[in-house]
């Protein structure tokens, strides 16, 4: 895929909207909302993406906002690379794949249930879960353990919002994650590849740091089954397993909970998973990463290149140890 068609990154075009599900599937943008604001990519022209049918939409060209970590002025992958290659085992091994077998995965009255060491459990809709706070646009940097790497502008918000709807107790250190269990419409779930349903976590502090999002969208338009729809967490310091996907449960709890890939492989894949050069996976060197739509090699960065933003929630930690 020739990188070179894509948009530079002064052609991004912000405009004032809300996440509204309904709107957003139809227009394929954020759609507008009487509480608050977020950001939307419109990337229609290039070559990439002219098979998706996406009405044209009006738009105000505005400057985001600066905040540091949430954008990057490296080349953006490719929306067609982003939407058909992908890392999604519910639906197959096979990461050219994934987005034909999800194809008609459908969300339509998806709720997702926060509890556990909370003052105020509930169970979210999916309306109520988009209007919780504006939805930004993030540009991440996004690292797969098996060495390989993206840059994708999601659209969501930091978790930190949900958590907070929910009023942790002192007592709760960790935030433990769940994909949707349901093997008719998951077919890889039939298979052993892992235990299911698929969970993952964080400590708190991870989980309510602002890089940490939840995101619905990316490009401007809804997340595609094959990428997690309808919601599902982004930690781009951190490997790409850690981005658990189609979110169902989400749990405040004391102890740190077991994740799918630790289960599976421990000396492999450890609960922190932070992007780290110097410590490699016992099949493979982490020094260096192929980017998705460019030709060679490019040194990895320490925390993927978030190293000043979160460097600090792991100081006096042995990185080899809790890796």
């Amino acid at each position: 895929m020739k990188t070179s068609s894509d948009p530079p990154s002064s052609e991004i075009t912000p405009e004032s909207v809300y996440f509204n599900r309904r709107n957003f599937m139809k227009a394929g943008v954020l759609a507008a909302s009487a509480v608050a604001t977020g950001w939307v990519y419109r990337r229609l022209n290039s070559p990439s993406t002219q098979a998706i049918d996406t009405p044209e939409i009006e738009v105000v060209r505005t400057t985001p906002p600066a905040r540091a970590g949430f954008r990057t002025d490296e080349t953006q992958t490719s929306l067609q690379d982003i939407t058909h290659y992908n890392n999604f085992y519910e639906f197959s091994t096979d990461k050219d794949n994934v987005a034909e077998t999800a194809a008609d995965f459908k969300t339509s009255g998806w709720k997702v249930e926060v509890g556990g060491l909370v003052s105020k459990p509930r169970v979210f809709d999916l309306d109520d879960l988009l209007k919780i706070a504006p939805a930004e646009e993030r540009v991440y940097r996004m690292r797969c353990v098996e060495a390989w790497s993206m840059v994708i502008p999601w659209a969501g918000y930091s978790l930190s919002r949900l958590v907070a709807r929910v009023e942790p107790l002192s007592s709760a250190k960790y935030v433990a994650m769940q994909t949707l269990l349901d093997p008719a419409r998951m077919p890889g779930q039939k298979t052993q590849v892992l235990d299911w349903p698929y969970v993952e976590g964080l400590r708190l502090d991870e989980a309510m740091h602002p890089l940490t999002i939840l995101a619905s969208g990316l490009y401007g338009r809804a997340l595609p089954p094959q990428d997690g729809a309808p919601l599902r967490l982004v930690v781009p310091w951190k490997y790409g397993f850690k981005g658990v996907k189609s979110i169902a449960k989400i749990t405040l709890v004391d102890k740190q909970p077991p994740t799918s890939w630790n289960i599976r492989a421990p000396n492999e894949y450890g609960f922190y998973a932070n992007v780290n050069p110097k410590h490699d996976h016992p099949r493979w060197s982490q020094a260096s990463e192929r980017r998705i739509g460019e030709s060679g090699r490019r040194a990895t960065l320490m925390f993927n290149g978030y190293e000043e933003q979160v460097g600090g929630l792991y100081a006096g930690m042995d990185l080899d140890t809790f890796f």
